[in-house]
């Protein structure tokens, strides 16, 4: 913390004015906390790559504005402190829910205890990838001991203003640059939203099915929540999953804007179920505003859930390709026809698609495609 910003250095500072601004801060701060992990806190896990990034980015984006707080009269000043509590905030709900899933990522053998090691305890030789993430506390005690050697160093140089601005873009880019680097290295063996997205269509339109290290090299960082992509082209629609059947209802059988009515409700309702009986999944298509909904029967497995993913997808594009004759309208009829038919088209390649990615290194039993908290629909025959 800069300590002019809370007063150091100016007479009309007050002790009690300080622990105030210190209260504000860890107050602001703590709320954030609770907030952002109410909020995102499912997301968290399936998205860490982007989360990892985002909390450096939220760190250095604190550091700046504790910089410029001396620069502000006193109102300001306090806003933009607490602003900065917020931002640390959120990057150590981020940094510490994104390592956890990176270190289980790294422990092949299920040894987290030793990714956090501080010393190396026993000679069992491991793999190299293991070896070197075993050591990562290590490396980050060695670094940050090396850090505050070399800071001490550097700062007997730096005494003007303009230096000091300059110091410190320069260090935080090479931060963020270094920790983008980093991030974009790791190839993670689940499938989220965005790599799912790049794995089907990759496979659907060429029948090829990428590897993890082949798909983190195409994967973005920073991408919207449940985009639906075709090999990286431009977004096709948004994907939502573990809807409620009201929620599904009301995309495919609309209520009228006055009367509130909703129109062969019911009919449409019992198609869908009747063209999803064997599957444990319901999925529909709003074609006039591009989203594509699924919701998750009771005690859906991961595979269904990738399915039903793959699905969408599939739907989204042809869709926007007018591949089938019947894709080209929006009706209710046509789009029934167009589910159905994309429906048997993928039934019947999916079991050897599941087979290929086992076989490419994909984890297809962990679920990384819901960032919120999903409902489960039970259907009961009458």
């Amino acid at each position: 913390m800069d300590f002019a910003g809370v007063g150091v250095g100016d007479a009309s500072a007050s002790p009690t004015t300080a622990l105030l601004l210190s209260i504000l801060q860890e107050s602001t701060g703590r709320i954030a906390t609770i907030l952002f992990a109410d909020r995102l806190g499912t997301a968290l896990e399936p998205e860490c790559k982007m989360y990892r990034l985002a909390a450096d980015v939220f760190n250095d984006a604190a550091m700046l504005l504790d910089c410029l707080s001396p620069a502000l009269p006193r109102g300001p000043r306090v806003l933009l402190l607490s602003s900065s509590s917020v931002l640390r905030a959120l990057c150590g709900v981020a940094a510490g829910s994104s390592k956890a899933s990176l270190s289980a990522h790294f422990a092949r053998w299920g040894n987290l205890g030793e990714l956090n090691a501080v010393s190396q305890h026993t000679k069992v030789k491991y793999p190299s990838g293991l070896k070197s993430a075993k050591k990562d506390s290590s490396q980050e005690t060695v670094i940050s001991l090396l850090g505050m050697l070399v800071g001490s160093v550097v700062v007997s140089y730096v005494s003007s203003p303009a230096m000091t601005w300059t110091c410190l873009i320069l260090l935080l880019s090479v931060h963020l640059g270094m920790n983008r680097a980093a991030v974009r290295a790791v190839s993670m063996h689940s499938l989220n939203r965005q790599r799912a997205n790049i794995v089907f269509s990759t496979y659907l339109d060429q029948d090829k099915v990428l590897t993890p290290k082949e798909v983190s090299l195409q994967e973005r960082i920073f991408e919207w929540d449940g985009v639906l992509r075709w090999r990286g082209s431009s977004p096709l629609a948004k994907g939502r999953i573990g809807l409620s059947m009201q929620d599904l209802l009301a995309s495919l059988a609309p209520a009228h804007s006055r009367t509130g009515s909703i129109r062969d409700g019911e009919a449409k309702i019992m198609r869908l179920l009747r063209l999803y009986s064997q599957e444990d999944f319901l999925v529909w298509y709003d074609a006039p505003h591009r989203v594509g909904h699924i919701s998750l029967k009771e005690g859906a497995a991961v595979g269904w859930q990738l399915k039903a993913w793959a699905l969408t997808l599939w739907i989204a594009h042809r869709h926007s390709m007018g591949v089938e004759a019947h894709a080209t309208g929006a009706s209710s009829e046509s789009m029934f026809d167009l589910h159905r038919a994309t429906l048997q088209d993928l039934s019947s390649r999916w079991p050897e698609c599941v087979k290929r990615m086992r076989s490419a290194g994909w984890d297809v039993d962990v679920a990384c495609l819901e960032t919120t908290s999903g409902s489960r629909i039970r259907i009961q025959s009458r």
